[in-house]
């Protein structure tokens, strides 16, 4: 069954549930169809994603150069395209006083 955007915005919930009774359910915009709303359907007793994280999952797995966490040269700098900041302060100068 196809829906404008209006009606799906104030019936959603009647659409969810002809989706999941399994009736093609779209969305148009006009006269073009934009969206189709479908069931999900469950995933096999074998595949169910555990509900905790496990600390160190990723430990052997990631690796990364010693020098990873080093300040880049210029030369790097320039090369990643990052050669405006070669000639920015690091720090702004401080405003000058309105006292003055």
């Amino acid at each position: 069954m196809a829906y404008t955007v209006h009606q799906a915005k104030t019936h959603f919930s009647r659409l969810l549930k002809e989706a999941e009774a399994g009736k093609e359910v779209v969305v148009m915009r006009g006269k073009k169809p934009v969206a189709k709303i479908v069931p999900i359907s469950e995933a096999p007793a074998n595949q169910q994603e555990p509900n905790f994280r496990l600390a160190g999952a990723y430990r052997g797995r990631m690796h990364w150069d010693e020098d990873a966490f080093e300040p880049m040269s210029d030369a790097e700098l320039v090369e990643c395209g990052l050669g405006y900041m070669l000639d920015a302060p690091l720090v702004p100068p401080p405003a000058p006083s309105p006292h003055k």
